[in-house]
C-alpha cells in the first residue's frame, strides 16, 4: 500500500438478508484529502461508513486503516486508532454543557486508572488540566466561545452541529467521517460548514471522509469524489469530473442543466 493512502477499502459487499447494500466498492482515501461519498438516497453511503466505523462487518471485503486491517477491531476500538465520526442525526449529551460534551470526546486519551480517579490523584489533576487545554484550542478553532457553558438542549440546530464536529475533533483524529454534515442547515450554515471543513483539512491537517447530498458543499471542499448508486460505484475523480459523468447526471443530477448550475456555484463563494 502506497504511503500516502491513509484508508482503503477493498472489494465491500454488505448483505442484509436479500439485500445487498453494498457491492464490491473498492476506493482509497489519500493522507490529506476530502474525499466524498455521493448518490441518492439508498445508494449504500452510510453503510459504507458504518463498515468503516466497524458498526457493520462486511459480507466481503476489508478496510484497511494505515496499513492495517480494521477486522477485528470493534466499534468503541476505532477511535482510539485515529477515526472519528459524526452522525447525520446529531449524537450529543443533550442535559450537558457543551464543554462537558466536548470533554467526553477527549475519552480515547484517557491514561489514569479508576483507583486514581477516585483519589483525584496529581497524575489524574495533570490529565484534567491537559484534556481542558485540548477542548479549549477546538473552542477557539470552531468560535465556541460564547457557547461555552450553555447548556445543548436550548441551543440552535445549526449550533448543535458544530458542537458534535467538536468533539469528534477533540479525539485528535487523523481521519475525520462526516455523515451529510450539511443535513438540516441553511444556507448561511453550509457556507459556514463548508469554512471549517477546508480549515480542517488545510490548518490542523486531518483527512476527511464525507457523506453529503448538497453539491454545492462538495464542490468546495472536495479533493475527489466517488459517486454511487444501488450500492455500486457509478464514477469516481475531481468534483467536475463526476458531475460531469453521464451515469451520475441520471442517477443523481437528473439533467444536464443541474451540473452546469453547479460548475458555476463554486465561483459564487470565491472558495
Amino acid at each position: 500500500m502506497s504511503e500516502d493512502i491513509l484508508l482503503s477499502a477493498r472489494e465491500l459487499s454488505m448483505r442484509f438478508g436479500g439485500v445487498l447494500a453494498v457491492n464490491n466498492v473498492s476506493f482509497d482515501v489519500h493522507k490529506g484529502e476530502v474525499f466524498t461519498l455521493i448518490g441518492p438516497n439508498g445508494a449504500g453511503k452510510t453503510t459504507v461508513f458504518n463498515l468503516i466505523s466497524g458498526i457493520y462487518v462486511p459480507t466481503q471485503g476489508e478496510v484497511m486503516y494505515q496499513g492495517k486491517s480494521l477486522a477485528s477491531v470493534p466499534p468503541h476500538g476505532v477511535a482510539g486508532l485515529g477515526i472519528a465520526r459524526t452522525f447525520q442525526n446529531i449524537e450529543l449529551f443533550e442535559h450537558a454543557t457543551v464543554l462537558q460534551n466536548l470533554l467526553i470526546g477527549r475519552h480515547t486519551h484517557r491514561e489514569t486508572s479508576v483507583w486514581s480517579d477516585m483519589f483525584f490523584t496529581r497524575r489524574v489533576r495533570e490529565a484534567e488540566i491537559k484534556a481542558r487545554e485540548k477542548v479549549e484550542q477546538v473552542i477557539d478553532f470552531l468560535d465556541l466561545q460564547h457557547h461555552r457553558d450553555a447548556m445543548v438542549a436550548g441551543l440552535p440546530y445549526g449550533v448543535r452541529k458544530v458542537i458534535e464536529l467538536a468533539r469528534a475533533l477533540c479525539t485528535e483524529p487523523k481521519l475525520l467521517l462526516l455523515d451529510e454534515p450539511s443535513s438540516g442547515l441553511n444556507v448561511e450554515e453550509t457556507e459556514d460548514m463548508a469554512f471549517w471543513i477546508s480549515d480542517i483539512k488545510n490548518l490542523l491537517g486531518i483527512t476527511v471522509l464525507m457523506v453529503e447530498h448538497d453539491m454545492s458543499l462538495v464542490s468546495k471542499v472536495s479533493d475527489r469524489v466517488l459517486a454511487m448508486s444501488q450500492g455500486e460505484v457509478l464514477a469516481m475523480g475531481t468534483p467536475a469530473q463526476v458531475q460531469s459523468h453521464p451515469d451520475v447526471i441520471e442517477a443523481y443530477l437528473g439533467s444536464i442543466d443541474d451540473v452546469t448550475s453547479l460548475r458555476r456555484e463554486p465561483a459564487k463563494g470565491g472558495a
